[in-house]
């Protein structure tokens, strides 16, 4: 994992020259700070993915261009097998596979997400980004904030909603959450 940051770190760098962004220019866009923005750069923190797409949209690119190095080929469709997704580890008790990073043109980022359990009392890490997002759960239950409210959805409950508000999830019940998250 620690590598795949560092690499991922490299190809923000490299695009943020590409576009002739400053730090402080893209920090700002992406309305977090200069300090965190150099830490995504460098590797030594775990980048979110609203960070990734946050990104890939101020620079005109498609997110898996910073996923994978390379931007994507198809344009009629993409089949992406079970278990066969472009996988991005953010924190250890989370795995996002990417259902189409090789499709160009996207309007829609599908993933697939694990979320593993927390100890006892961790908090949730909240982010946002632009857009909307929906989220479908396969198995396990997920807790859920969004903008202060928190909500809990199990097997078969999903969710619409306006993904520049603060959210964040966690898997509760002792057991991994699997879901399909769709960003907007």
């Amino acid at each position: 994992m620690e590598g795949e940051m560092v690499n991922i770190g490299a190809r923000m760098k490299e695009l943020r020259e590409i576009c002739d962004y400053s730090i402080d220019e893209l920090a700002e866009m992406m309305d977090i700070s200069p300090i965190t923005y150099e830490e995504y750069e460098s590797g030594k923190t775990d980048i979110p993915i609203s960070v990734l797409l946050n990104m890939a949209s101020a620079c005109k690119v498609e997110p898996s261009a910073l996923l994978t190095g390379h931007e994507p080929k198809l344009h009629t469709y993409c089949l992406t097998r079970a278990g066969e997704g472009i996988g991005v580890e953010r924190r250890k008790e989370y795995t996002y596979q990417s259902l189409a990073y090789n499709f160009g043109g996207k309007i829609a980022e599908p993933f697939f997400v694990t979320a593993g359990v927390e100890p006892l009392g961790t908090p949730v890490v909240v982010n946002s980004h632009e857009g909307q997002e929906f989220d479908y759960v396969l198995e396990g239950t997920l807790r859920l904030l969004i903008n202060g409210t928190e909500l809990f959805l199990n097997a078969g409950d999903s969710i619409y909603f306006n993904a520049h508000y603060p959210h964040g999830m966690q898997s509760v019940g002792g057991k991994p959450t699997k879901f399909i998250a769709v960003v907007l």
